[in-house]
């Protein structure tokens, strides 16, 4: 039987300089000096390694986002399946990707290999998925010595035939990745893909890596915002409160009680002076 996929996830590069980069375009929003003026003291010392690393931080709790387009990776991805690809692609601001075509490589009987999710060898079921794709790659061969072209042979390839990517991302679309795919309700491949993509930016840049985190972590949102029925079920709703609890609390200690907006609230948003 052919082997199964290895999953490979391997920070290629990244942006020279990535911090020297965010202090210099977050100072330039909050600074009179000039961009040129701000790199000109970067590159002089005059500003500590220190105070850039203290700076961002404090930055990145704000939710200034545009800044960090400017800090890019460069990411070699392999033997993830089709059926992730279908939802990595789906991320389309920030990101771009050059992925294995199954129109001009012709796959070998011996080196189509699959990804076989754990979930089937739980159920007991991995023998017949195994013989299916046996069954697959061995059709799959004969179509292209048949003369059948590779982009019409890769009809009958499933969502388990591996595939390859060189993605370049930048840290704003990233965090955006990790708040959606670190989430435990994201599916197990694409969940254990962005993890290592985080593992991998963490061993150069631990002071952003940090904010790397599920949508619920503490600098991130902070809270879950999916169903409280999945919150229940998720291993971190022990650590981090649902938005139900945020709401009650808010009923017990605020001010005001909340309420749907009315008509008045929406006309206060559109004129320039609130009521």
């Amino acid at each position: 039987m052919n082997n199964q996929a290895k999953m490979q996830v391997k920070l290629i590069d990244y942006a020279s300089a990535p911090l020297e980069k965010l202090y210099a375009a977050f100072r330039t929003c909050y600074s009179a000096d000039t961009p040129i003026e701000i790199w000109e003291k970067i590159e002089a010392e005059k500003i500590s390694h220190q105070k850039i690393r203290e700076f961002i931080g404090e930055r990145l709790k704000t939710g200034h986002a545009s800044p960090l387009e400017q800090v890019v990776f460069w990411f070699g991805i392999s033997g993830v399946s089709r059926s992730l690809s279908h939802q990595f692609v789906r991320h389309r601001i920030g990101i771009s990707f050059e992925q294995q075509s199954q129109r001009y490589v012709k796959f070998k009987q011996d080196k189509l290999a699959f990804v076989l999710p754990e979930s089937w060898s739980r159920a007991g079921l991995d023998d017949e998925f195994s013989q299916l794709l046996e069954h697959t790659s061995a059709l799959y061969a004969r179509a292209l010595k048949a003369g059948i072209p590779a982009e019409d042979a890769r009809f009958i390839l499933p969502n388990a035939a591996p595939t390859n990517f060189h993605v370049m991302v930048n840290f704003a679309e990233m965090l955006h990745i990790c708040d959606l795919r670190l989430c435990v309700r994201a599916q197990w491949e694409i969940r254990r893909m962005v993890a290592l993509m985080r593992s991998e930016i963490k061993k150069i840049l631990p002071e952003i890596a940090v904010f790397l985190q599920p949508k619920c972590g503490e600098n991130r949102m902070g809270y879950c915002d999916e169903s409280l029925s999945e919150w229940e079920k998720c291993p971190l709703g022990k650590v981090r409160p649902h938005k139900s609890s945020l709401f009650e609390m808010y009923e017990l200690h605020g001010k005001r009680k909340s309420r749907a907006l009315s008509d008045d609230e929406f006309r206060a948003v559109e004129e320039k002076e609130q009521l």
